[in-house]
C-alpha cells in the first residue's frame, strides 16, 4: 500500500492500485472471502427471485410469508435453492469482473485527468466506466448460472417444475431450448446489469469523494497523518449503503422483466412485451417493483459488505515497497 505523501488526500492515501497487489493472492483469498459473503447473503436473493415471478394469490405474499413457506416446506436448505450453482460459477465470474474492474479503472481515470474534473466528478465516471465494462466481460458466465440457479430457486412454487439439481436443470434447457436456452434474457441481463453495475461504482466511487470532501481537515490535507481505519472503514461502508440504494431503486423494474423472462414459460417462451404486459395486468406499474424491499436490503447489504470485504482483501494482497 502507497504511504501518504505530502500532498495526499485522505482518499489517495484508502486507495490501493492494481499494479499494487499480488494477483495470485488476491485471486485465492478473494475467492474464499467472496463464498462467505455468498453464504451469508443468498437467501435475500432467494426470497426476491421468488417474489419477482409469483403470480396469482402467490404474487401477493410478503417477503416474510415467502420466508416462512420456504422454511414450513423445506427447512432451512429451502433458503439455499441453487446455492451450488452459483458458488461453482461465481469463482471465474468474479475474477473477471475484478480484473476487468480494476484494469479499466486505472486506464479511465488517465484518460479523463486531463479534463481537470472535480474529484467525484472523476470517480464517477471513471468507477462507472469500469463498473460496465467489468459487467460486460463477466455475464457470459453469469448469465447461464442465473438460469439454472433461478429455476432451482423457484422450483415448485408457484406453479413452476421441480428439478433434481443444477445439472438437471441444464440438461433439460438444452434439450428444450439448445445452447440459446442458457442464454435466455442475455440482452436484458446486460440491460440490468451493466447499468446496475455503473450506477453502483459510480456512486461508490463519487459517494467517497463528496465525504472525504467533508471530513477534511487542516493537518490531514497539508500532509498530516492519513485517516485511522475506523474512519477509512466507516466511509467505505457508507458509499456501499449509498451506491446500493441508488442501485436498486434505479434497476429493479429491469430486473424484474429479466428474471420472469429467464424462469417462466416452462413450454410457451415469453417475450419481454409479454412479460411486461402480464406485469401491468397483475399489479399495475407497481408490479415492476416486485421484490423491491428484498432487491434493496440485499444490494445495501451485498455492496456495504462485498466493499469492506474488497477493500480488505485489497489491504491484504497489497505488495509493500
Amino acid at each position: 500500500m502507497e504511504v501518504a505523501g505530502s500532498t495526499r488526500k485522505p482518499f489517495q492515501q484508502t486507495e490501493i492500485n492494481w499494479d499494487k497487489l499480488d494477483k495470485t493472492r488476491f485471486y485465492v483469498v478473494g475467492a474464499g472471502i467472496f463464498t462467505g459473503l455468498t453464504v451469508a447473503l443468498y437467501p435475500i436473493s432467494v426470497i426476491k427471485t421468488r417474489m419477482q415471478v409469483a403470480t396469482n394469490n402467490a404474487a401477493k405474499e410478503s417477503a416474510f410469508s415467502v420466508v416462512r413457506g420456504l422454511v414450513r416446506n423445506d427447512g432451512i436448505p429451502g433458503l439455499y435453492r441453487g446455492f451450488g450453482t452459483v458458488i461453482t460459477g461465481a469463482v471465474p465470474a468474479r475474477i473477471i469482473f475484478l480484473t476487468a474492474l480494476e484494469t479499466t479503472k486505472v486506464t479511465a481515470f488517465k484518460m479523463i485527468e486531463p479534463f481537470k474534473l472535480s474529484e467525484p466528478v472523476q470517480a464517477a465516471i471513471a468507477n462507472g466506466v469500469a463498473g460496465m465494462l467489468a459487467s460486460l466481460c463477466s455475464q457470459s458466465v453469469f448469465v447461464p448460472i442465473d438460469i439454472v440457479s433461478q429455476r432451482l430457486m423457484v422450483q415448485g412454487y408457484s406453479g413452476h417444475a421441480s428439478y433434481n439439481g443444477g445439472l438437471d436443470v441444464a440438461r433439460k434447457v438444452l434439450k428444450s431450448e439448445g445452447i440459446r436456452g442458457l442464454y435466455r434474457g442475455f440482452s436484458l441481463s446486460v440491460l440490468t446489469y451493466s447499468p446496475s453495475s455503473a450506477v453502483w461504482w459510480a456512486s461508490y466511487g463519487s459517494s467517497q469523494r463528496f465525504i472525504w470532501s467533508k471530513l477534511l481537515d487542516n493537518g490531514t490535507e497539508h500532509g498530516g497523518p492519513a485517516p485511522s481505519q475506523g474512519k477509512i472503514v466507516s466511509v467505505q461502508a457508507a458509499g456501499g449503503i449509498i451506491a446500493g440504494a441508488t442501485a436498486s431503486c434505479i434497476t429493479t423494474p429491469l430486473d424484474t422483466i429479466k428474471t420472469r423472462l429467464q424462469v417462466m414459460g416452462h413450454d410457451k417462451r415469453p417475450t419481454a412485451r409479454q412479460v411486461i404486459k402480464q406485469l401491468i395486468a397483475e399489479d399495475g406499474w407497481t408490479g415492476f417493483y416486485r421484490g423491491l424491499g428484498p432487491r434493496f436490503v440485499s444490494m445495501s447489504a451485498w455492496g456495504t459488505s462485498m466493499i469492506l470485504a474488497y477493500e480488505y482483501l485489497k489491504r491484504l494482497c497489497a505488495v509493500n515497497e
